[in-house]
């Protein structure tokens, strides 16, 4: 048997790599990578393994053709490799737009529950209550709709209904890493994809199998301010993970579960969530360039849904009378609800080595309550893509394709209503020694109902409108050296409607949903320039990124805080004034978001202690451009421009040491003021406030907010680790929008037992 070694993402040969069979024959590759091993008999596993290169094997049946074999580099080479950029493997240094890599050690060191928590680690990213904003380009939307795109299994992962991600059913359990990508990425993923993605890598069956538990266990520590303690008990929160998988020769799978559940922090936000998910994988004997298989996720979830305090002085209270446990006018809204994913896919190398993959997606997502699981809604998407990709060498890859989603919503609160996306897409990558280009496009067709395709698209300025809407990317890399990278990049993005930020009728969590069929569709496009410098210190490698970019939007649709009362209606009391106060969804803004953003991220050894960090500060100036003077007024601050619920500072820090088998990690998250939110927020309505103690606590806390977490660890026994974490240390008390505390100090132990 014969064969080479090669290392996976660079194609560089790999020298003194280790071959064994199950038999016991042993031999070692040669300084070109190739290696010769006599097998005494077939069929028979390989084993590979080498220092700075991740182990794998291989089944092989005879030895008539020669193996090329790829190995991963280790996480100490910080040669991080991703998918999610450009759809295809690349190293993370040659991606020419900035990202950012989050292991799954790093997300289990910190006892983080679900995604939302994972990509608030990052630099420039800031999570708010279910919205997550990259750069400043989304702001709070109630929960509803998502500028920044969630993708498992390289597919969409939002919502039909609401448009929104469902953070906490995403099974972090079976998630290798995690890939942040800043900037629009409509081109290749579509609609959503206007402020960036967030990519979900899974772990892989092995033939020696591999099994994980997370036993986890935290309470709540009293807040400073005694006037928010609304218990007996100190809350506490319990999660179990579970994850397996193994390969059998052609046949592999992997399972895993996870349960979380708390009373909450909060009165009446009690989360309660049981998971199982899993995959299974085919490789035929006979058809060795063809994998097939099948992903699937499912849970059910109870939880309380916290809207607005009571006051600053009980922000831990619901409005609408106090504790939900006493008083049924209470504000929390409890949910019974289900999510649902079936993920069949294939990939094929056809005989010139271009790859074919075909894969699809069933999502069901429903809205209930304790009268049942569909009471409110029940919406399911229907998604297909095929993908081709050839490669002529190392110099060009043309990557091209076609998507197509159907979408079905039945609710109470927003009607039925069915809606169809259809897209083609091309692009193409030219690499040539130090020097890389990028170029693509897609056509992007989008209906609802029976109404206007929202992708219509004047050509040309013609007046003439086409109903396809097309989006362009293009992008420059250049290495100045093995270790400084260059990059500029240009990408346009569009994000269609959510069926329930156009129809949503309803009253949740004492707020009042008015609806607004006319908004329109987002548009956007973002350029960067940027510059990635590696160190080396023996075992050590650290990464500085520096990039600069631009964010425009247009018809950004906001969620605006309001007094809605139709002109023709007459009000005779503070009650039917109160019913026509809430949130509508609405084209608001046309805003840029200029800024600068610095992240340094580092793995290895300096002599006996592994240091590892991800550190970030990012600077915004995002302003409207809207110069209705209507629009300036519902400003909280009017003497400013600024976007609602912006910052202009973001500072994300994580260190963690090692010493043997003993780890110490600190990090702390600053975010400025929040100068800017929806004026009526802070106003008074006949005589009343509106949010009791709003503005007089945003007076007093102008300074921003700075969070400090800490852990410690330990290893024993290869497979066992124990930890404690406390968040929050200092106890602050702090916000992350209007009227929602975050939660006060945190303790932790956790208990691992794997890899």
């Amino acid at each position: 048997m014969k064969g080479e070694i090669r290392e996976l993402g660079t194609d560089q040969t790999l020298y003194g790599i280790k071959i064994s069979s199950q038999y016991g024959e042993r031999t070692i590759s040669d300084l070109d990578g190739n290696f010769s091993l006599n097998i005494s008999k077939f069929p028979a596993w390989l084993y590979f393994s080498g220092i700075g290169h991740e182990k794998d094997s291989l089944l092989v049946y005879n030895e008539k053709k020669p193996l090329t074999i790829f190995l991963k580099s280790t996480i100490q080479e910080l040669k991080g490799l991703v998918v999610s950029a450009s759809r295809r493997l690349q190293k993370i240094e040659e991606v020419p737009i900035s990202m950012e890599i989050i292991k799954a050690e790093l997300i289990d060191n910190k006892g983080l529950a679900n995604l939302e928590q994972v990509v608030d680690l990052s630099p420039g990213v800031y999570a708010m209550d279910g919205q997550v904003s990259i750069r400043g380009g989304g702001g709070y939307a109630y929960g509803v709709g998502s500028r920044v795109l969630v993708l498992t299994n390289g597919m969409p992962l939002i919502s039909p209904d609401l448009g929104d991600v469902k953070w906490t059913s995403i099974p972090m359990e079976s998630v290798s890493q995690v890939e942040i990508t800043k900037g629009a990425s409509s081109v290749l993923y579509g609609s959503g994809a206007l402020n960036g993605t967030i990519a979900l890598t899974n772990r892989e069956p092995t033939p020696s199998g591999e099994l994980r538990v997370k036993l986890q266990s935290g309470v709540y520590d009293n807040p400073r301010s005694k006037s928010l303690i609304w218990w007996n008990k100190n809350p506490t929160t319990t999660l179990v993970d579970m994850y397996y998988g193994k390969m059998h020769k052609q046949i592999g799978y992997t399972v895993s579960g996870s349960g979380f559940f708390t009373p909450g922090y909060k009165d009446g936000e009690r989360e309660d969530r049981g998971r199982l998910s899993g995959s299974l994988i085919f490789r035929p004997k006979k058809i060795s360039r063809l994998k097939t298989g099948l992903h699937f996720s499912g849970q059910y979830e109870n939880v309380g849904r916290f809207i607005i305090w009571e006051s600053d002085s009980t922000g831990y209270t619901p409005s609408g009378g106090g504790s939900p446990h006493i008083n049924p006018n209470s504000s929390i809204t409890r949910e019974s609800s289900v999510r649902l994913t079936v993920d069949p896919y294939l990939k094929y190398f056809d005989k010139k080595g271009n790859r074919h993959e075909l894969k699809g997606r069933y999502y069901l997502v429903s809205i209930g309550s304790p009268d049942g699981i569909f009471s409110t809604s029940l919406a399911e998407m229907f998604y297909g893509d095929y993908q081709f990709m050839k490669r002529w060498g190392v110099k060009h890859t043309f990557t091209t394709g076609v998507t197509g989603s159907a979408n079905k919503v039945r609710s109470s609160s927003f009607g039925d209503h069915n809606s169809l996306n259809a897209a083609g897409y091309a692009q193409y990558d030219f690499k040539l020694k130090r020097f890389g280009a990028t170029a693509g496009v897609r056509a992007e067709y989008f209906r609802q109902d029976k109404r206007a395709p929202d992708s219509q698209f004047d050509l040309w300025s013609t007046k003439s409108d086409v109903p396809i809407y097309p989006v362009f990317r293009s992008a420059l890399h250049y290495a100045l050296t093995e270790n400084t990278h260059l990059r500029a990049s240009f990408g346009q993005g569009v994000r269609f409607p959510a069926v329930g930020e156009r129809y949503t009728e309803a009253v949740n969590g004492g707020v009042t949903i008015f609806s607004n069929p006319e908004i329109r569709p987002e548009k956007g496009w973002a350029v960067e320039l940027g510059a990635k410098q590696v160190f080396k210190i023996g075992g050590w490698k650290g990464k500085l990124d520096v990039a600069g970019f631009v964010n425009n939007y247009n018809n950004m649709i906001e969620f605006v805080f309001g007094y809605y009362k139709p002109d023709s209606i007459i009000i005779t009391s503070v009650a039917e004034a109160e019913s026509w106060i809430g949130f509508k969804a609405d084209n608001t803004e046309d805003a840029r978001i200029t800024g600068i953003e610095t992240s340094f991220s580092s793995q290895g050894k300096i002599k006996n202690v592994e240091l590892s960090s991800l550190i970030g500060y990012t600077y915004m100036n995002p302003v409207s451009l809207n110069q209705d003077s209507a629009y300036l007024e519902t400003f909280s601050d009017t003497t400013t421009n600024m976007l609602k619920y912006r910052f202009k500072h973001l500072v994300k820090v994580d260190v963690q040491a090692t010493y043997k088998n003993i780890y110490l990690g600190a990090s702390a998250r600053y975010n400025s003021f929040m100068s800017n939110i929806d004026k009526i927020f802070e106003a008074e309505l006949y005589g009343q406030e509106i949010l009791p103690g709003l503005g007089q606590y945003r007076l007093e806390n102008q300074e921003g907010s700075l969070v400090f977490d800490g852990r410690v660890g330990c290893s024993f026994k290869k497979k066992y680790n124990v930890s404690f974490i406390v968040n929050n240390i200092l106890n602050t008390e702090y916000s992350s929008r209007p009227a929602d505390l975050q939660a006060p100090r945190q303790f932790l132990v956790q208990l691992r037992y794997g890899l």
